[in-house]
C-alpha cells in the first residue's frame, strides 16, 4: 500500500542521500539529471559547471529535486521537493557552502574550481533551490 510520507520523514529522505533528480524546464522541455546535493534547512545545495541546466535555471528558477530509496519492487520512498533556483555569487557564503558541500560529500574533491582557476575552464557555478513545498509518498517505512 502507498502511504503518504509525513514532513519529517520526507526531510530524513532528503538528509540521508546525496544523490538526486534536479528537474528543470530547458526551451520549454522538461529537463532531468543526476546531480549530488547537501540538504539543509530549507535550502538544497549543488555545485555544477555551466551547462544546459544552468542555462535554463537561468532562464526559469522553478526547479524540484527528487529523491529515492528502494530496496525492492514492494520497499520504496520517495520524495520530492520543489523551490527556486538562486545562485551563491557572494564570495564569503560561496565558500562557506563549498566548504560544507565537500564535508557532505567526501568523495568528491575541490578539482572544479582549482581546475577552473588554473586551466581557464568555467568557474564552478554554486547554487541553492529554495524549498517551497516537499511531498513524499513510501510503499513502506520501517
Amino acid at each position: 500500500m502507498i502511504i503518504q510520507l509525513n514532513p519529517d520523514e520526507s526531510r530524513a529522505l532528503l538528509r540521508e542521500n546525496t544523490l538526486a533528480r534536479l528537474g528543470c524546464v530547458a526551451e520549454g522541455e522538461p529537463y532531468v539529471v543526476p546531480v549530488h546535493y547537501l540538504f539543509e534547512g530549507d535550502s538544497i545545495y549543488v555545485h555544477s559547471l555551466p551547462g544546459r541546466k544552468i542555462t535554463a535555471l537561468r532562464a526559469n528558477p522553478r526547479a524540484c529535486l527528487q529523491v529515492d530509496e528502494t530496496r525492492n519492487e514492494f520497499q520504496w520512498w520517495s520524495v520530492i521537493a520543489s523551490g527556486s533556483y538562486e545562485e551563491i555569487t557572494d564570495p564569503d557564503e560561496r565558500e562557506r557552502v563549498l566548504s560544507r558541500l565537500f564535508a557532505h560529500l567526501p568523495h568528491f574533491t575541490p578539482v572544479e574550481s582549482a581546475m577552473s582557476q588554473a586551466d581557464g575552464l568555467p568557474e564552478t557555478i554554486v547554487f541553492r533551490i529554495r524549498i517551497s513545498t516537499i511531498t513524499g509518498v513510501s510503499e513502506t517505512w520501517p
